[in-house]
């Protein structure tokens, strides 16, 4: 059964647990829904582990529609959330509401993601009221990265700590679904959750939020430039498909790939006819 806003809406009034992965093509889409995540983060950080950028900034709003319309072809259960690029919501409110529209129409997104808190609410109240779900972003934004001097746990003075509580609450009035908790000390996100009725969903956040997300690539070790400290391997592929390419390119080498079992039949006398 497709994963909506009520499902998330259901686990938190019963304190059940919400799982988020990012996925950016069919396949790995696929994966991760039939592994039974309940939804998959379309993130601009494509723009990192897929595309080969330093930051998200570069990713554009024709990047951001092409791998969610390919994820969306693959998740039949997951709610498809689209991350908004940078500069497609924070000119106007008009822009956001016409891009918001963009990911949900042509690329078959549920809801979408965007980062901030109060400077982007009034962005958030015009695409709720377009009916197209929000799940709003504070903390660490990544897209604000410049402006932050670095990738930094936010919210540890407390002055920062009330700003988050103050975004987190002016974000769910706003009319978001969801927040995204980045970067943001444990017991401060604990809190953050317990004063607001939507779901949280860290990432560095620790375990009192209401779900967790994490980057596909990171918890596979499939991402080696940058492992971020809240990042768990559940596996490392990368090694493993490292040593799968090794072997391949040894084999053939060799002539040892493609061995018979790979290969197609002709009849002998066709072939002596060619000669």
């Amino acid at each position: 059964m497709r994963t909506t806003v009520n499902t998330f809406k259901k686990a938190k009034e019963n304190k059940e647990k919400i799982t988020m992965l990012t996925a950016y093509d069919y396949s790995t889409a696929k994966l991760v829904d039939e592994a039974g995540v309940e939804s998959i983060l379309v993130g601009d950080s494509l723009g990192m582990v897929c595309l080969g950028y330093e930051d998200t900034l570069s990713v554009t709003m024709e990047d951001m529609i092409h791998h969610v319309a390919a994820v969306a072809r693959g998740a039949k259960n997951a709610m498809v959330i689209a991350d908004m690029p940078f500069m497609s919501y924070q000119t106007s409110v008009y822009d956001a509401v016409v891009n918001a529209g963009r990911l949900i129409k042509e690329g078959r997104a549920q809801a979408v993601k965007l980062e901030g808190g109060l400077e982007v609410c009034e962005q958030i109240k015009a695409i709720v009221k377009a009916s197209i779900p929000v799940c709003a972003h504070i903390g660490l934004t990544p897209q604000s990265i410049n402006a932050f001097g670095g990738f930094q746990v936010q919210g540890k003075g407390e002055e920062a700590a009330k700003r988050l509580i103050e975004e987190a609450q002016a974000v769910e009035e706003a009319g978001a679904f969801a927040v995204v908790l980045e970067c943001v000390p444990e017991k401060l996100a604990t809190l953050i959750s317990e004063k607001i009725s939507i779901p949280t969903i860290g990432i560095g956040a620790g375990a009192g939020c209401d779900g967790q997300v994490l980057v596909y690539q990171d918890m596979l070790g499939l991402y080696s430039d940058f492992v971020p400290k809240f990042v768990k391997q559940f596996r490392n592929l990368g090694q493993e498909m490292k040593a799968g390419f090794a072997d391949y390119v040894k084999e053939v080498k060799e002539g040892t790939f493609p061995a018979k079992e790979h290969t197609f039949k002709i009849d002998d006398s066709i072939i002596e006819k060619l000669y």
